[in-house]
């Protein structure tokens, strides 16, 4: 699997072009099925950022959908979450990979939470230039039921009604969102596995089986998870309200929505719903990268000293 594997060099392992196309590859998949798998959450989260005084809690959000739109209505907009987050997370992961890479090489004596920071930072600027279209279409068909069924409808009526800008107008919020969101997730995801291996495990990451290693991953998503949608749910209140015309620029939106809301408004669900999530996107990442033959992701500062030995 030459394509595939690692290229040895000085004793370390250095990605080739095959492992950016797994990691690409991974990500599509991890974060496509997993996006699509709570899709019911999402329905619930969108539709208590955009109508929350109708939907003032989990349980009446549910009950009222439940009854006045019936069960279809907590799978709408499942095909935009699978195409749209699978295209952002083959970007987001794959270019991550790449960056890292690239950076670690150019800026060899940085910090090396800038180089995640930074790597992170490159590829998710791309991802979301590709998921905004299919966000922009998502929300409106999970808030408002009469605009389109989904994908292939929305489309076509959002470039009809509003144009290009209409997929767009929510692309600086996104990235508002989803920047700091990435950029603490992979920081976290990395330095947490480092701390696994050094203060918990005591062992090099080499030397454990592939199940220990997918049960590092695990513990590593969820604290990445967990930490990331803490900070940047500000972001992800405002992005709805954009998309739902419930305010026609950043700075009404925030006025609108109110500053302790934009923390507090739907926060618990969105912690129950991107805690797993990033969970299972990096479990099944790891699969496929452990199921081509590479190792788990996520740097060990001790391993990477005694590489440099070698």
């Amino acid at each position: 699997m030459r394509g595939v594997e690692e290229r040895r060099e000085c004793g370390e392992l250095t990605p080739g072009p095959g492992y950016f196309w797994v990691c690409t590859i991974g990500g599509m998949l991890s974060a496509g099925t997993t996006h699509v798998a709570i899709t019911p959450l999402d329905v619930l989260k969108v539709n208590m950022q955009v109508y929350p005084i109708k939907y003032n809690t989990i349980s009446s959000c549910f009950i009222t959908l439940l009854r006045e739109q019936g069960p279809s209505a907590f799978w709408r907009g499942w095909a935009t979450k699978f195409f749209g987050y699978g295209v952002q997370g083959g970007f987001r992961f794959g270019l991550y990979e790449y960056f890292k890479k690239l950076y670690s090489d150019v800026l060899v004596d940085h910090n090396r939470s800038f180089i995640f920071f930074a790597s992170s930072a490159s590829a998710e600027v791309l991802a979301n230039v590709a998921l905004c279209p299919f966000e922009a279409v998502k929300v409106r068909v999970q808030a408002q039921p009469h605009f389109a069924k989904g994908l292939l409808d929305g489309f076509p009526k959002l470039y009809a009604s509003e144009g290009l800008y209409g997929f767009y107008r929510g692309l600086v919020p996104l990235w508002g969102r989803n920047l700091p969101f990435s950029m603490i997730m992979f920081s976290t995801f990395e330095h947490s596995v480092d701390f696994l291996y050094r203060n918990v495990i005591h062992r090099r990451k080499e030397d454990c089986s592939r199940v220990q290693q997918l049960g590092v991953t695990c513990l590593a998503g969820c604290a990445a998870g967990s930490v990331a949608s803490l900070i940047t749910n500000p972001a992800d209140n405002i992005v709805a309200s954009l998309y739902n015309r419930k305010a026609d620029s950043l700075l009404l939106a925030v006025k609108k929505i109110g500053l302790m809301n934009l923390f507090t408004r739907s926060l618990p669900i969105r912690i129950i719903l991107v805690g797993p999530v990033v969970t299972l996107q990096w479990l099944v990442y790891d699969t496929i990268k452990v199921l081509s033959g590479l190792p788990t992701s996520g740097e060990v500062l001790a391993d990477k000293e005694v590489n440099k030995k070698v």
